[in-house]
Formats: C-alpha cells, sequence, structure tokens
C-alpha cells in the first residue's frame, strides 16, 4: 500500500495489524481521487474508522488543509501517527482516539468538506454512520461530500433526509458510494440546466448570423 499522488508520492504505508480494519485497495484509491479531482485542494477531511490513515494521507499529498482521522484500536492509532510521519504530513493532522458515533455526536468544530467512512465490514456499522451525519447536516461544508467503502455484499437501502447518493463505483470487493447534500445537488442540476439553455440560445444566435451572412453573399 502506498501514496498514489502528490507530494508523498510512492512513500509505502505501514498496514494495521489487525482483522477490524478496512484498508482500501490502491486501484479504488486512486480512482477516489481522480473523481475527487482538485476539488480536494484546500478541503478539510474527516477520515472514520481510520485503520491505516490511508485515504486521509493521500489527501493531504493532493492538498487538502486539513484531515481529522478518527479511530479507536490503539494499534491502527499509533500506525496512523507512524504513516504521517514517514510521508511528513503530520503537521496537517489530528489523530483522535474515539468511537466514531461518539465522535459524530458530539463534534461541534469546522464543517467537513469530505466524510470518508470504512467501517469494519458485515457490522452495518456505514448505514449508521451515514443516518448520523444525515441527522446533522452541518457536519457537512457546502457541497461537501460523503464517500463510503464497504464491500458490495453490504449494499443495502439506506433511509435519508438530507444526504442524496449520486454516484457509485465498484473496484472488485470494493464498493465506492457518493452522496452530497440534496439541495446542494438541486442546485448543481438546476444550474447545469441553464448553462444547457444557454449554450444552445448562443448556438442558435451563430446559426442565425451564418445565415444572414450566406443570404448577402447570394
Amino acid at each position: 500500500m502506498r501514496v498514489i499522488a502528490g507530494k508523498a508520492k510512492g512513500r509505502k504505508l505501514l498496514m494495521t495489524p489487525s482483522e477490524g480494519t478496512r484498508p482500501i485497495t490502491d486501484r479504488a484509491k486512486e480512482a477516489l481521487f481522480s473523481i475527487l479531482g482538485n476539488w480536494i485542494v484546500d478541503a478539510r477531511v474527516l477520515d472514520l474508522f481510520g485503520g491505516t490513515g490511508s485515504v486521509g494521507i493521500e489527501a493531504l499529498s493532493r492538498g487538502a488543509a486539513w484531515v481529522d482521522f478518527v479511530e479507536l484500536s490503539r494499534k491502527a492509532i499509533a500506525t496512523i501517527h507512524a504513516n504521517l510521519r514517514h510521508c511528513r504530513l503530520d503537521a496537517q493532522a489530528a489523530v483522535l482516539r474515539s468511537d466514531s458515533f461518539t465522535y459524530l455526536q458530539r463534534y461541534q468544530g469546522d464543517p467537513y468538506d469530505l466524510i470518508f467512512v470504512a467501517p469494519p465490514q458485515y457490522q452495518g456499522l456505514w448505514i449508521k454512520a451515514l443516518q448520523m451525519i444525515d441527522a446533522r447536516p452541518e457536519l457537512l461544508a457546502p457541497h461537501g461530500n460523503v464517500v463510503v467503502q464497504i464491500h458490495p455484499r453490504e449494499d443495502a437501502p439506506v433511509q435519508l433526509s438530507h444526504l442524496e447518493e449520486y454516484d457509485r463505483r465498484r473496484y472488485g470487493s470494493v464498493l465506492l458510494i457518493f452522496y452530497g447534500a440534496a439541495e446542494d445537488l438541486r442546485k448543481e442540476e438546476e444550474e447545469a440546466d441553464e448553462f444547457t439553455e444557454e449554450d444552445e440560445l448562443a448556438e442558435k444566435d451563430v446559426e442565425g448570423e451564418q445565415d444572414v451572412e450566406s443570404q448577402k453573399e447570394t
């Protein structure tokens, strides 16, 4: 497992000696950050169920401003600290020993641009975490994203009030599901529709001018 791009590119990361962690594959991680693109620059990130810290460290390497790692396992916390120091990114992160659900319930700080959720498999914890984030929309900054990493066999319908799924990608045994605030997604769709209408009108104007020029020439 390694850092794929950015200022820490190529640095190998330690694995967590625990069966409870869910490390993301390099293939899925590369795809995730290709989808996010330059949007990650200057972002505030929450890496829940931090594990090895791989996703948060990749975000920092690619230009994120800050990452909070939340993890309960002492071994995993030690691994995250070691990986941050190895990548020289420890000045831009906090590693917090806490139950992720307690953290979501009590957090009162600045909102996050990206919340990454990758809990242990086959326990339904991703649904609980997602619903807690949904119940506290102030956790997410405007146009922020929540990304859930699960095994495809864990996929299930989730009742949400404020968040809405807008994309999903499968990479072998990794399923990434993307959520945004429903209100933000509607605004983006409306803006896209407005741009489309403006483009169509501009094309018609150009076609009209071309027709006039053609008539003059004849």
